[in-house]
């Protein structure tokens, strides 16, 4: 048997249909990422997050796309290259979407029907026309890989999700530790504070150093990121995860204003004591004169 019939068991006299398809499932690339600045830009409509894949980036991949969704939210994945797939599953016997390589979601075969696995209906939506399948109300437990793949004498992956639910992170706390002056330069030393984790920063009007805390996390985790940064005269402490973000803020003028103003109350009274005290060691030595 040629390699066109083993592929999509199509006949040796008519490769272009199946060289089409390859063609088109193999060039280009997957464009799906959601993070803390790319959930606010990624495509959404009607509440739904769309896994929008054009046949000119589509393509066949042992690899997964990372898609995180927040917690309670929906999300669509979507099949690229899906009208050459449905060209061809004429030929095939059925297709399928299959959640960590061996639960079954949904199988739609051909022309006859499609068929959502008991413990998935409610949860699941499949669309015949275009194979997409939409998850409603994400929780933790469904985080995972989705795969989706036509089935005939050899089964083809066409589509691979690896989806991360993750819930909506808790506003930081920032709080000032302590403020200096060196060379006229206000210095200002905060704790940023997140879930489960801290960060403690030394900062100036233009930037900000760490200088203790716990590691921060890094972009490409799924550990919640916390950054203190100095951004429009204020320090900012930013906690993130891929999904959403919070802030506190405290503005830098103000808090060295204080300082300056508790400085010189200080300084003033410190004054005043030592020029009061002659005068009441006198007044006191002359009253115990006069009873004397």
């Amino acid at each position: 048997m040629g390699a066109g019939q083993a592929g999509w068991g199509v006949e040796p006299n008519k490769p272009t249909e199946r060289e089409s398809l390859v063609s088109r499932l193999r060039h280009g690339s997957l464009a799906i990422r959601l993070r803390q600045d790319a959930c606010r830009s990624c495509c959404s409509e009607g509440g739904v997050m769309q896994g929008n894949l054009t046949p000119s980036s589509a393509r066949v991949s042992s690899s997964e796309t990372p898609v995180f969704v927040e917690k309670g939210q929906d999300v669509r994945l979507d099949v690229p290259g899906y009208m050459t797939v449905k060209e061809n599953l004429k030929r095939l016997n059925s297709f399928k979407w299959m959640f960590n390589t061996s639960d079954n979601v949904v199988t739609y075969i051909h022309e006859i029907e499609s068929q959502i696995t008991p413990k998935y209906q409610g949860r699941v939506e499949f669309s015949e026309g275009n194979f997409s399948l939409l998850l409603k109300n994400l929780q933790e437990g469904d985080s995972g890989l989705y795969d989706a793949g036509v089935s005939g004498e050899k089964n083809k992956d066409v589509a691979k999700y690896q989806i991360s639910v993750q819930e909506r992170v808790e506003p930081p706390v920032l709080t000032v530790n302590s403020v200096s002056f060196i060379n006229a330069i206000c210095n200002v030393t905060v704790t940023c504070r997140g879930q489960k984790t801290s960060v403690t920063s030394s900062c100036n009007s233009g930037t900000c150093s760490q200088v203790g805390g716990e590691s921060r996390g890094a972009e490409t985790s799924t550990v919640p990121l916390l950054s203190v940064y100095v951004a429009g005269g204020s320090i900012i402490c930013n906690h993130s995860n891929q999904v959403s973000w919070a802030n506190d803020t405290k503005e830098i003028e103000t808090i060295c204003a204080s300082k300056s103003k508790r400085d010189e109350a200080d300084h003033n009274y410190a004054v005043t004591v030592r020029i009061q005290s002659p005068f009441i060691i006198i007044i006191f030595v002359v009253c115990a004169l006069i009873r004397w």
